[in-house]
């Protein structure tokens, strides 16, 4: 956490504090208005679209804001010492974080207490370094200063005056000011509240005191920041002069080594503090209670969420502390991850910009008083989390997982929570007066030397503040949840002379801290528990790791989530894609040839124990809640630490100082002198022996890697490379703000995002891919239908993201769906005034019959016409994601995206000169990315929306040269997907094209087609049906190829035609290379034909094909019921399909079939098997044992029982289509393997079959038997459209 270049003398990095600091007002250059506010002011100008000038001449003097509510600029007035090298002191960060507002000038009238905040600053390599500041009020004594003052106000009283005059209301800024604007008109009310009159009025100036250090110690620097303020506004000057407790402090009192506890004195009394040891969570020293009392327990968690799912988290309070101790609260509680991205607990003004970033981040932003959420401006929020922590409210995005057992973690916690008195519901008024009990203590800690211990009116207020409807609230929850309540007393214990003591306070928050730390650490553990099994340590060596590692798959994901309990996917799916899970698995791989990243070891040291207590089997994931275990032993390892102090530093002490220098003067810091504060005792103490062994052992380690033989410098810059993998910005630079760098950091923004587009449309085409080549048989299936939802989802999160960058002017919730609709008021006005600009394919697509669909438009238009249509979808963000699913599953997102973005004009008036979508060469780039997702076939859209209506349109395609196109008798068709059939539908007379709306069907699998024999030209001769999709242009080819009339054919009346997905024109134009292996679809019309004799040419399948076919039929339906549910295709493909079960036994039965025309009759399969019952029936069978008879008996019966049942079904089936039914009835009751023997056995087969044929080998008849009945364990359900009407 502290800087890791190497250290210098004095063992720097091993100090409690690195900098101490001053800012305030610089009397030299006297009052300059906040630059930085004028900054902000002209970007807020530019992003209402007022031209920059109208800005400029309010906000540099800012008239109609009062002088004293304006911002003017600060600077840092010292620093001691002048700089460390492994961690530079930056100056302008600094500044800008110790007073985020500037300068603030009060007067006697307005209240001026002391305020405590504290900051962080994140280095571009993710190390951090905290501040914690003390803000309070100082009287001017420049008489400089109070006539500028004076002056300011001359001329803003003169300026409201004529605006007033000019009967204009007085626009006081109701941002800044808390006056009441009502009474605007009076404006003697208004000189009253508005002035300044230097012979009248004391003029008070904000400074600020500021410790720098390299760990979070939050209660220790606020003690002795306290205590320093103490002294310069006791009466008394303090023991020694204020130049010994700061060098103390920062060169005498060292960090606490891990696991110990350090005991050092600030000005009137000592100060403890305490570091977890190496096998306890890392330190934090923010309070969680108020993090809880803040935003409420079921708020937090819901928030935590979004962090794990590292969406934008936006915090916004008037209080800067609030900000960070909120922020640091959730961070903190992510272990054994960290957060990746942007962090910026306070973002000062002058940064705004950043609100604009295209990347997830988690900022502090402070909100003025008396503006409301309405207001505020904010570029994205189709991904935002909103967290207004002073109204307890929290706005969320629209789609999110919840957090796996939310239910019973959130009773966890609260349990907790009650042991230590805190409402589970949050309560915010507690926490103001607690802020309040803070402002108590600090004025009492000015007046008495009490130790800080508040008399006992103090604790009454604060009881009557807190009021006991609390408590009793309390009670009646204790109640509800079965929490015993002796425990809870008044949350803060007296003692016996009624004093508060601020000790117990403080352990009380330090147990809290770690046992609520401890309730969100176990989730972690049980839930990841065996997340190393999964961990792919492919590569050798650290060098080849590294060089590869955007190439390298690292963790096993399909493997990890179909181990984990279904409740847990939905959140798991999206949480492992994050770049925090990323770093985390990194971080795991790179342990094998580096020292372990220290939240790594606590956390695999957790996982050991667990698994030493409880051995399951890491198969046997469950979803049972096992609540937390170490509660008590955390709580008690830092009491001991606290109890018994393990180190006490150095003692200030009097230095060599000029005499008469810094005079003590009550109210005002004194000037420091700065060559005692420059540098540290020359003599090396005790504790920096100890950072010389470490660093020892870290030149012994960098020897050994050099050893290795990678260069370090290379490596850094590798593991810099690396670790960026995937990440856009670590963070922003907060010192230097010029335009240029702004620009620059967009320019970051801009390639980060397309680094990310890339990343994405890759892993969706690599997924994707990998899938459809084990449908076709090769390797393993590694992305399930839930990882692919995660994937669009989060490409649609990216679009936002990309559309948001750069906006002019925010228009509804997503920046996407904005420019669509505006998009489309402007093509849709073009249309009226003349034809609208589609393309517009060749009018119809021709078939070899002449009979053909009309060709969809291409129409972007028509697309989100079709989305607009849907009354399911509520919001904009809603739409826009239904708008890319269509699109992508239509192959057209990266053309729709290109002809939106065609529209510069369009494009320009939305969007600013930086923006993403201005970046020619980027937006071509990205847009070419999105057209490699063409490759592959998506059902994002339609198997998301199930319950949509949509249009289908079918067209019959007759074989005019053997039949005639038209019938006269009353045809019909049934229509059925994976989601349901569209029932029987008429067709009109002498129409072959017909259009239907119904319920989304899903992916089509069967046609039913029929007709009622009437007429006189009732035979038919149908080549194929065609379906098509109207929204998503999904075209379905049913081929049949076969006759639909009595006493030509097989007599059928009706069929059942097997759905194939035909490939789009768009796709044709993409080239071959790329095309989606197409699914297996219905028998082709020559193998039907042939099955039926009609033409002899087919070459017949040998003897050992036909025996192949058969395998690898039955092969694809085990593996069918191998793969998760979710990811089963269909099952009446493999059944009736080309290469199906049903195709494959019908070549076994025509195998040696004499087929010869009788009198010109065809013979059919279905022939034999009647022929096999009507033997059945009549004989009696002989049987070895009584076993063997009874069994036969059995299958005997069944058999002529289904083969009658069929027989006799009311449907018009011909004699094939009779034998199909028989063979999927046979499957799905698991009858096959034993009506095989019992045909093969039959006399009939004598007369009807050759002696070579296949079922008159026994051999063969035997295996046949033993390949089906590997059938046997899976429970085969088949589609209604199969075995309608056949009463079994």
């Amino acid at each position: 956490m502290s800087g890791s270049g190497a250290p210098g003398p004095g063992a720097a990095p091993c100090r409690f504090a690195h900098y101490f600091v001053l800012c305030g007002i610089d009397a030299e250059s006297g009052l300059e208005p906040d630059e930085l506010a004028v900054l902000y002011k002209w970007l807020q100008a530019d992003l209402h679209g007022k031209s920059s000038d109208t800005a400029d001449k309010t906000s540099g003097e800012n008239f109609d804001q009062s002088p004293l509510r304006r911002t003017f600029k600060s600077k840092v007035l010292a620093h001691y010492p002048q700089n460390i090298e492994w961690n530079p002191f930056d100056q302008d960060a600094v500044n800008m974080l110790c007073m985020p507002k500037g300068l603030s000038f009060r007067t006697q009238a307005d209240n001026r207490d002391p305020q405590l905040h504290s900051f962080i600053i994140t280095r571009e390599d993710g190390s951090r370094t905290y501040g914690f500041v003390l803000t309070f009020y100082e009287e001017v004594t420049s008489k400089q200063i109070c006539t500028a003052m004076q002056t300011l106000y001359q001329m803003h009283n003169a300026e409201q005056y004529s605006s007033v005059c000019a009967s204009s209301s007085c626009s006081m800024d109701s941002l800044a000011s808390s006056i009441d604007e009502g009474d605007a008109t009076s404006l003697a009310k208004l000189q009253r509240y508005n002035s300044y009159d230097i012979s009248r009025d004391t003029l008070y100036v904000s400074k600020c005191i500021c410790l720098i250090t390299p760990l979070p110690f939050m209660q220790a620097c606020k003690k002795f920041l306290i205590q320093l303020y103490k002294a310069v506004t006791s009466q008394q000057p303090p023991p020694l002069p204020l130049e010994s407790y700061i060098h103390n402090i920062l060169y005498e009192v060292p960090l606490p080594p891990p696991g110990r506890s350090l005991k050092f004195y600030g000005v009137y009394e000592p100060i403890i503090c305490q570091r977890p040891g190496p096998n306890e969570l890392p330190l934090s020293d923010y309070p969680l209670r108020e993090v809880f009392e803040l935003l409420g327990l079921e708020n937090l968690v819901q928030v935590f969420t979004c962090v794990l799912l590292e969406m934008q988290i936006l915090l916004y309070s008037q209080d800067y502390q609030r900000l960070m101790t909120v922020a640091e609260g959730i961070t903190t509680l992510l272990f054994p991850f960290q957060w990746q991205h942007v962090y910026v607990p306070i973002l000062p003004a002058s940064l705004l910009h950043f609100l604009d970033a295209p990347v997830p981040y988690l900022m502090g932003l402070q909100s003025k008083e008396g503006t409301d959420r309405s207001k505020l401006e904010l570029p994205q929020e189709a991904n935002l989390c909103f967290v207004d922590i002073d109204n307890h409210f929290i706005e969320l995005p629209e789609e999110f997982p919840q957090f796996p057992n939310k239910l019973e973690f959130i009773q966890e916690i609260s349990e907790v929570l009650l042991q230590f008195g805190i409402p589970p519901e949050g309560n915010l008024h507690c926490s103001d007066s607690a802020t309040k009990l803070k402002n108590l203590v600090l004025s009492d800690l000015v007046n008495d030397k009490k130790n800080g211990n508040i008399p006992s009116n103090a604790l009454n207020m604060y009881e009557l503040l807190k009021g006991n409807e609390t408590i009793a609230r309390l009670q009646a929850l204790a109640k509800r949840t079965g929490v015993t309540m002796e425990k809870i007393t008044t949350p803060l214990t007296e003692k016996k002379d009624g004093k508060l003591s601020c000790e117990e306070l403080e352990l009380r928050d330090y147990k809290l801290n770690v046992q609520l730390r401890e309730v969100f650490a176990n989730r972690f553990t049980q839930m990841f528990a065996d997340y190393e099994a999964f961990v792919i340590q492919a590569a050798p060596d650290m060098e080849s790791w590294l060089t590869n590692r955007e190439q390298m798959q690292n963790f096993d994901k399909a493997s990890f989530l179909s181990d984990q309990p279904e409740p847990y996917l939905p959140f798991l799916s999206h949480f492992i894609e994050t770049q925090m899970f990323a770093t985390f698995i990194d971080n795991k791989i790179i342990s094998q040839w580096e020292e372990k990243d220290p939240f790594l070891r606590v956390f695999d040291s957790r996982i050991e124990k667990i698994k030493l207590y409880n051995v399951r089997a890491p198969a046997l994931r469950t979803s049972n809640y096992q609540k937390c275990s170490t509660l008590k032993e955390a709580a008690q390892s830092i009491e001991q630490r606290l109890m018994k102090i393990d180190h006490t530093a150095i003692h200030p002490h009097l230095l060599d100082m000029k005499i008469g220098q810094g005079k003590y003067e009550q109210g005002f810091f004194p000037k420091l002198q700065s060559d005692v504060l420059a540098t540290g005792p020359t003599n090396n103490n005790r504790w920096a022996s100890r950072s010389t062994t470490t660093q020892r052992r870290k030149d012994r380690l960098r020897q050994h890697s050099e050893h290795i033989g990678l260069d370090n410098d290379l490596r850094e810059k590798y593991m810099q490379e690396a670790r960026s993998l995937g990440k856009n910005l670590r963070q922003p630079k907060l010192s230097d703000l010029s335009p240029a760098v702004i620009a620059q950091t967009n320019w970051k923004f801009v390639e980060g995002l397309l680094k990310e587009c890339r990343m994405k449309t890759k892993r969706m085409l690599v997924e994707k891919m990998g899938h459809e080549a084990v449908e076709l048989g090769h390797g393993e299936a590694n992305i399930t239908g839930l990882e692919e939802n995660t994937l669009i989802a989060s490409l649609c999160d990216l679009l936002e993201r990309i559309w948001s960058h750069g906006l002019q002017v925010k228009q509804g919730k997503s920046a996407l769906w904005s420019h669509l609709l505006q998009y489309q008021e402007r093509e849709e006005k073009q249309e009226h005034s003349a034809e609208s600009p589609v393309a517009v394919g060749t009018e119809r697509r021709k078939s070899d019959t002449g009979i053909t669909l009309p060709t969809l438009r291409v129409s972007l238009i028509q697309d989100m016409r079709h989305v607009q249509n849907m009354s399911e979808i509520k919001t904009d963000v809603g739409r826009a994601r239904a708008w890319i699913r269509l699109s992508l599953e239509k192959k057209l997102l990266s053309q729709h995206l290109k002809q939106l973005l065609s529209n510069q004009a369009l494009a320009k008036k939305l969007y600013k000169r930086y923006a993403f979508l201005r970046c020619e060469e980027e937006r071509e780039q990205f847009l070419y990315h999105l057209l490699s997702l063409n490759a592959v076939d998506y059902f994002c859209f339609t198997s998301v929306f199930t319950t949509i209506m949509i249009p289908y349109r079918s067209v019959i395609i007759p074989i005019k040269k053997l039949s005639n196109a038209i019938t006269t008798s009353n045809p019909w068709i049934c229509v059925s997907g994976e989601l349901g059939d569209t029932g029987v539908m008429q067709i009109p007379k002498n129409h072959l094209e017909m259009t239907f709306e119904c319920q989304n069907l899903g992916k089509l699998t069967t046609v039913q087609i029929g007709h009622d024999n009437s007429g006189l030209l009732a035979k038919w001769l149908v080549d194929c049906v065609m379906v098509r999709n109207e929204i998503t242009g999904h075209t379905y080819k049913f081929p049949c190829g076969r006759w639909l009339g009595k006493g030509v054919d097989d007599g059928s009346l009706e069929r059942i035609l097997i759905g194939e997905l035909v490939s789009s024109t768009s796709d044709e134009e993409l080239g071959k290379q790329c095309r989606t292996p197409p699914q297996q679809k219905s028998p082709t019309v020559a193998r039907r034909l042939s099955i039926t004799s009609l033409t002899g040419r087919n070459t017949k399948p040998n003897a050992g094909q036909i025996q192949e076919g058969i395998g690898e039929a039955v092969n694809n339906i085990v593996k069918h019921f191998h793969k998760p549910e979710k990811e089963r295709g269909s099952l009446t493909i493999l059944l009736c399909g080309e290469n199906g079960l049903v195709a494959a036994l019908e070549q076994v039965f025509h195998h040696g079939f004499k087929s010869a025309r009788i009198f010109h009759k065809n013979v059919f399969i279905w022939d034999f098997i009647e022929k096999a019952v009507a033997y059945l029936e009549t004989s009696d069978q002989i049987g070895d044992n009584e076993e063997a008879l009874l069994l036969q008996r059995s299958s005997c019966k069944t058999f002529c029982h289904y083969v009658n049942a069929i027989n006799t079904a009311p449907r018009n089936i011909g004699k094939d289509g009779k034998f199909q039914i028989l063979v999927c009835l046979g499957t799905r009751d698991h009858l096959l393997s034993q009506w095989i023997p019992l045909l093969a056995e039959c006399p009939p087969i004598t007369r009807m079959y050759e002696e070579n044929a296949l079922l008159r080998d026994r051999m063969t008849v035997n295996s046949l038997i033993r390949v089906l009945q590997t059938l046997q364990d899976f429970n085969i359900i088949l589609e209604g459209s199969l075995i309608k009407g056949v009463d079994v």
